[in-house]
C-alpha cells in the first residue's frame, strides 16, 4: 500500500527499485486471498441474518466484486492513483488501464498491473461491507447502480486523498497502513446512511436478530481471518520484514480481541458465545488494520483489547441511535477503524516503518511515528482525516441513495409482502434451504382458505398502468413490483423434529401425498406409496358389503370376518 512511509522515499537514491519476482508473486497471492474475503463476508453476513435472506447477502458480496472490478478497469484506478491528478481526485491518465503494465510503480519492486489488481480487491470489498446494515429489507436491483456510483464518488475520492502522493490527506501527514480510512471508515458511515434511508425493518421491535446459521458465521470468520493476513501483510507490497511484522500484529490483535469479547459476553450472559468470539476477532482485525505496518507486536495487543472493549460497548448501545444497523457494520467496522487510527497516532514507531525501506536508508528520510516518537501532531492529523472522510462518506452516500430512490423503478426498500417472504424468494426466486417454508404470517393469512396456492401480489394501482418498456426495465433490475409469486410447494416434513418423533427417510408421510420440493431420487413414487397404504389398511366388511349381481339371482356376501374358518358362505336365492 502506498502509505506515507513508502512514498516519502521516492526521490532518494536508495529508492531505485527494479522488478522483484518474489515481491511480485507475494502481491499476486495476496490479491487472490483478499478476493477470498468477499465470499467469506457473504458467509459471515448470511449466517448472522435470517434464513430467508441468506442468499441475497451472498449475492451482494460477489456482485460487488464484479461491478467494482468493471468500474476499476474503466475509470476507478485512474481516478484514484493517477500521478497527474489533483489533491482531490485523479484524472483520466489511466482510463481503461492505459499505461498500466509491467513497468514498476515509482518506488516499488512490483509491476503496476500487480498493484492495480491488489487495490481492486480492496475496492471490491468496501461497498459489500456497507450492505450489512441494509440486510433483510433492501431491493437488490438498485444495488448494481449504487455500487458503481458509490465506488466512483466515495471510495475513489477518499482513497485518492490518502494514498495518492498528490492527495491532501497524504500531504497533511495522516497515515493509514492498510485501509482504516478508505475501507472501514467509509463503509461504516455509508452503512449508517443506507440504514437511515431505508428505515427500520417491519419487525425491528420484536427482537428477531438471532443468527440463523452459526456455522456460516464461523466459516466466514475463518476465511476472513485467513484473507486478512494478505489484506494487511500484502500492503507492504513486498515480501520483507515489514510485511512479516504486519502479519504478526494482525494475528495478535485478532486473538486478543476475540478473548476480550468472549469474556465480556460471559460476564453479561454467563454463556460462552461463538458469535461473540467471531465478532470480537473481526473487531480486532478492523482495529489493527490502519496500524499493522506502523506499530510493534506488543502494541498490537493494546489495539485488540481496546478495540474489542469499545466496539462491544458501541454494539450494545446501538439501540439508542434509533437506526436499524442489522449486522452491526457501524459498531464493528467504523468504530474499530476509528479506534485503530487514533491508536496508530499514539503507537506508530519509526523503527517499524524503517522495516519497509532498503538497508542503509537514512533515518532522516524515514518519517517519524506517533507519540512514542515524540510526534505529537500525528493524532490531530488522524482526527482530521477521520472527520473529513466521515462527513464526505455519509453526506455523499445519503445523496446517492436519495437520488436512486426517486427513480420509480429503483425503489431501495422492499415491499411489505416481499419483506415478509424474504429477499431470497421475493427478489431472486431462490432459497438457501429447500425445506424453508414461507413466513408464518403469510401462511396464517391463507390458513382459512381451502387453496393450495398462495398468491402474493405486491402491485399497486399506479404500478399497473406503467408502460411495458418500464416493466421490462424493472424486471431486468430485479425491482419489478408487479411480480406475482404463486404455487408455494408443500413440505414433506417439518424442518425440526423431536428426538422421539419417527422419521421415514424413504417415503412420504402416510397422511400426505404432496410432491417433494427437492428431487430426491431415494423417495418413492406417489403411486407406490398409495399401494402400500392400501395394503396395510384394515378392511371392515361389516361396513363394506360385497354383492354379486346376475341376471337371474343376486348373491350377498357379508359378515365374512365373523364366520368360522372352513365354513362356506351362506347364500339365498330370491
Amino acid at each position: 500500500m502506498p502509505d506515507n512511509s513508502t512514498m516519502d522515499g521516492l526521490s532518494s537514491p536508495e529508492a531505485a527499485y527494479k522488478i522483484d519476482s518474489g515481491d511480485t508473486a507475494w502481491v499476486m497471492i495476496c490479491a487472490c486471498l483478499v478476493f477470498l474475503m468477499s465470499p467469506a463476508l457473504g458467509f459471515f453476513y448470511a449466517g448472522l441474518a435470517r434464513a430467508k435472506n441468506a442468499l441475497s447477502l451472498m449475492y451482494l458480496t460477489v456482485l460487488s466484486v464484479a461491478v467494482v472490478s468493471f468500474q476499476w478497469y474503466l475509470i476507478g484506478y485512474s481516478l484514484t492513483f493517477s500521478e497527474t491528478g489533483t489533491s482531490f481526485i485523479g484524472d483520466s491518465t489511466h482510463f481503461l488501464l492505459r499505461g498500466v503494465g509491467m513497468k514498476p510503480i515509482p518506488g516499488q519492486t512490483i509491476p503496476a498491473s500487480a498493484f492495480m489488481i491488489f487495490q481492486n480487491m480492496f475496492a471490491a470489498l468496501t461497498p459489500a461491507l456497507a450492505f450489512g446494515s441494509a440486510a433483510e429489507r433492501m431491493s437488490l436491483g438498485p444495488a448494481i447502480i449504487f455500487i458503481f456510483v458509490w465506488t466512483t464518488l466515495v471510495y475513489d475520492v477518499i482513497t485518492c486523498w490518502l494514498w495518492n502522493s498528490n492527495g491532501w490527506l497524504y500531504k497533511l501527514g495522516c497515515i493509514d497502513y492498510a485501509g482504516g480510512i478508505p475501507v472501514h471508515i467509509s463503509s461504516g458511515l455509508a452503512a449508517v446512511a443506507y440504514a437511515m434511508v431505508l428505515g427500520k425493518r417491519r419487525d425491528y421491535n420484536e427482537n428477531v436478530n438471532t443468527p440463523h446459521n452459526v456455522s456460516f458465521v464461523f466459516l466466514g470468520l475463518a476465511l476472513m481471518w485467513f484473507g486478512w493476513f494478505a489484506f494487511n501483510a500484502g500492503s507492504a507490497l513486498a515480501a520483507n520484514a515489514r510485511s512479516v511484522n504486519s502479519l504478526v500484529c494482525t494475528h495478535l490483535s485478532a486473538c486478543t480481541a476475540a478473548v476480550v469479547w468472549v469474556l465480556l459476553d460471559y460476564r453479561q450472559t454467563r454463556k460462552w458465545s461463538i458469535i461473540g468470539l467471531c465478532t470480537g476477532a473481526v473487531a480486532g482485525l478492523a482495529t489493527i488494520t490502519p496500524g499493522s505496518g506502523f506499530v510493534s507486536p506488543s502494541s498490537s495487543l493494546a489495539f485488540g483489547a481496546i478495540g474489542a472493549l469499545i466496539c462491544y460497548v458501541a454494539i450494545h448501545y446501538k439501540h439508542k441511535m434509533g437506526i436499524d444497523d442489522c449486522l452491526d457494520v457501524f459498531g464493528v467496522h467504523y468504530v474499530g477503524g476509528l479506534v485503530g487510527l487514533i491508536l496508530t497516532g499514539i503507537f506508530a514507531q519509526q523503527d517499524i516503518i524503517a522495516l519497509g525501506y532498503p538497508e542503509g536508508t537514512s533515518y532522516d528520510i524515514i518519517p517519524k511515528g506517533g507519540w512514542l516518537d515524540g510526534n505529537w501532531m500525528l493524532v490531530p492529523y488522524q482526527l482530521a482525516g477521520i472527520a473529513a472522510v466521515s462527513a464526505w462518506s455519509f453526506v455523499v452516500t445519503y445523496i446517492i441513495l436519495l437520488v436512486i430512490n426517486m427513480i420509480p423503478s429503483l425503489y431501495l426498500r422492499l415491499a411489505d409482502e416481499d419483506e415478509i417472504i424474504g429477499t431470497d424468494w421475493a427478489e431472486m426466486g431462490e432459497r438457501a434451504y429447500a425445506y424453508l417454508p414461507f413466513d408464518e404470517e403469510i401462511n396464517s393469512r391463507s390458513s382459512n382458505e381451502d387453496n393450495t396456492n398462495v398468491v402474493i401480489d405486491a402491485r399497486s394501482q399506479s404500478s399497473r398502468n406503467k408502460s411495458p418498456r418500464l416493466s421490462k426495465l424493472k424486471k431486468l433490475l430485479m425491482v419489478d413490483r408487479t411480480t406475482v409469486i404463486k404455487g408455494v410447494p408443500d413440505l414433506i416434513e417439518k424442518p425440526v423434529l423431536d428426538y422421539g418423533q419417527q422419521k421415514d427417510l424413504g417415503a412420504y408421510p402416510l397422511n400426505s401425498f404432496a410432491k417433494p420440493t427437492g428431487g430426491d431420487l431415494l423417495q418413492k413414487a406417489p403411486t407406490k406409496v398409495q399401494e402400500e397404504h392400501r395394503e396395510h389398511e384394515p378392511v371392515e366388511f361389516n361396513h363394506h358389503p360385497m354383492s354379486y349381481n346376475d341376471s337371474n339371482k343376486t348373491v350377498h356376501v357379508e359378515n365374512v370376518a365373523s364366520m368360522p374358518s372352513g365354513s362356506s358362505t351362506g347364500s339365498s336365492e330370491k
